[in-house]
């Protein structure tokens, strides 16, 4: 790679070099969102400007590439050792030069010199004549030296099928949720199934970044959120409702509609039902995505106490009041410190 071949990586992502992994990540994703090519189709300029701001964050976004990458700058992607500064070094290598002696130079530079045919002696910064090395293949360096080091050839900056992935948020009604639905992201529609759950994710095939040397796309990955319902709400894995009775339904016990996502079902209640107390209703809860039927519905019961009744209600109630045997405070009479 050319000296003017350069990306600062940090500056196509609007960082400095002192960025935290959290700040790359977050200028990323708002980048990758503004330039995606489904977000500007046809534009050629977003889309170059895409890959780079992929390249740049598949570098920063890795500790080892980003430590190489910090310690080489543009030669990064030729160093195969992990530690020990540059082949050569006392940290160890995953190259095979044939028993070929690094030791020479002082430092990876020098070694570029040599490489590049520029004046000087190993060892000074400035390597004088151009020297041919034997190199043996199936080695830990991308792309490969042909006949001797002659200079560069065939370097690629891969990514990993992991980094062509996107991730997103979708929001829907507990409507769509439920019975599946179809939406627009971007340039396209993608299919919900029926049953999705807050924090669940959608993979949607080859809607992600595209690997600007295979062609091909990653994955879009939805992570669906859901509104919030005036009646229904989530209990794990079941739904959850609650109902308000009255004091003599409570007493006595009766017979009740309650709503259901498939519509409205009667509910028996049960004579000293307490106040919080939950029935079930199998089989009318959310749908099971994966394995098909419904979870349950739980109704829970609130006893509720009028505010205003007539004076007729006020006189049962009073005669209620006159002839009621039991004490639901009794067992205090026993408490003490």
């Amino acid at each position: 790679m050319a000296t003017t071949d350069f990306k600062d990586y940090y500056s196509i992502l609007g960082l400095t070099k002192s960025a935290t992994a959290e700040e790359i990540k977050k200028a990323y994703r708002k980048l990758a969102r503004k330039y995606h090519p489904d977000m500007n189709p046809g534009d050629k300029k977003a889309e170059a400007r895409f890959k780079e701001v992929n390249e740049a964050y598949e570098v920063l976004s890795d500790p080892e590439k980003r430590k190489k990458y910090d310690q080489f700058g543009q030669y990064w992607n030729q160093v195969g050792s992990t530690s020990g500064g540059w082949p050569g070094g006392t940290g160890g290598t995953t190259v095979d030069f044939g028993g070929f002696d690094f030791s020479q130079y002082a430092s990876f530079e020098d070694f570029i010199n040599t490489l590049l045919g520029r004046g000087g002696t190993p060892g000074s910064g400035n390597v004088g004549g151009r020297q041919t090395y034997t190199y043996k293949t199936n080695t830990g360096w991308p792309g490969g030296f042909n006949n001797g080091f002659d200079g560069f050839s065939n370097f690629e900056n891969r990514q990993s099928a992991a980094s062509l992935n996107l991730e997103a948020e979708i929001t829907l009604t507990f409507a769509e949720a439920f019975r599946g639905t179809q939406k627009r992201v971007g340039t396209g529609e993608v299919s919900i199934p029926p049953g999705v759950k807050p924090g669940s994710k959608i993979r949607v095939k080859g809607r992600g970044q595209l690997d600007p040397y295979t062609k091909k796309r990653g994955d879009l990955y939805l992570k669906v959120e859901i509104q919030s319902h005036s009646f229904f709400q989530f209990d794990g894995e079941n739904l959850l409702c609650e109902v308000p009775i009255t004091p003599d339904e409570a007493v006595l016990g009766t017979s009740i509609e309650v709503p259901t996502p498939d519509g409205m079902v009667n509910v028996n209640i049960p004579a000293g039902i307490r106040s919080g107390q939950s029935l079930r209703l199998r089989g009318k809860g959310w749908p099971k995505a994966k394995s098909g039927g419904r979870t349950d519905q739980l109704v829970r019961v609130t006893i509720t106490v009028p505010k205003d009744i007539s004076a007729i209600e006020k006189e049962c109630y009073e005669k209620i009041k006159a002839n009621r045997t039991f004490n639901p405070r009794s067992h205090l009479q026993s408490i003490s410190l």
